[in-house]
């Protein structure tokens, strides 16, 4: 879906301030003074909250996995190696969670809709991650298993690494994965 400047912008300061607060981190008042716009003007782009709540999770999802590309393209070790850096690029550059992360930890009370595109990335993230250990010989029971490690571990790292405020203990948690 083709989105226009102000629904991008929109849509980047939302997600910058649920990434680092959850669901409950932005309104539209918030957003539509940092962008320079009235608060109706948001409202026009996404009507309610759960709107742009569920447009948030679904575009991070879409990127984040566009990001991976086809998980047959390479070995397991580079396939893991770069859904692992996918993590660290949004703890170490953005300086901020995973988004469909801290939603999860808040999923009993997000909307339907949010709490529905929530699950979509990590449901998503498994299929990807499964299709990586199966291509390496995984059975789809030890393939689904090694994917939900893989994502608890990382989302685990980061919860560790924003804590103690140390983007370091990221890698130290890691380390062992791929």
């Amino acid at each position: 879906m083709t989105r226009s400047d102000t629904a991008n912008r929109i849509l980047n300061v939302a997600e910058k301030a649920a990434r680092a607060g959850g669901y409950g981190a932005f309104s539209f008042r918030e957003i539509a003074a940092e962008i320079g716009i009235k608060s109706a003007s948001v409202h026009y782009h996404f009507p309610t909250k759960e709107a742009l709540g569920e447009a948030l999770a679904a575009r991070y999802t879409d990127r984040f996995l566009s990001a991976l590309g086809d998980p047959h393209s390479g070995s397991r070790h580079e396939n893991l190696q770069s859904y692992i850096q996918n993590y660290a690029k949004a703890l170490k550059d953005d300086g901020l969670m995973c988004l469909c992360g801290m939603f999860g930890a808040e999923i009993q009370k997000l909307p339907e809709s949010v709490a529905r595109q929530t699950q979509d990335f990590f449901k998503r993230n498994l299929v990807w991650l499964e299709s990586v250990y199966m291509a390496a010989g995984a059975n789809e029971i030890e393939a689904r298993q090694n994917a939900a490690s893989l994502i608890s571990c990382l989302e685990g790292a980061m919860i560790l690494a924003r804590a103690m405020e140390d983007s370091d203990l990221f890698d130290q948690a890691t380390a062992h994965l791929g």
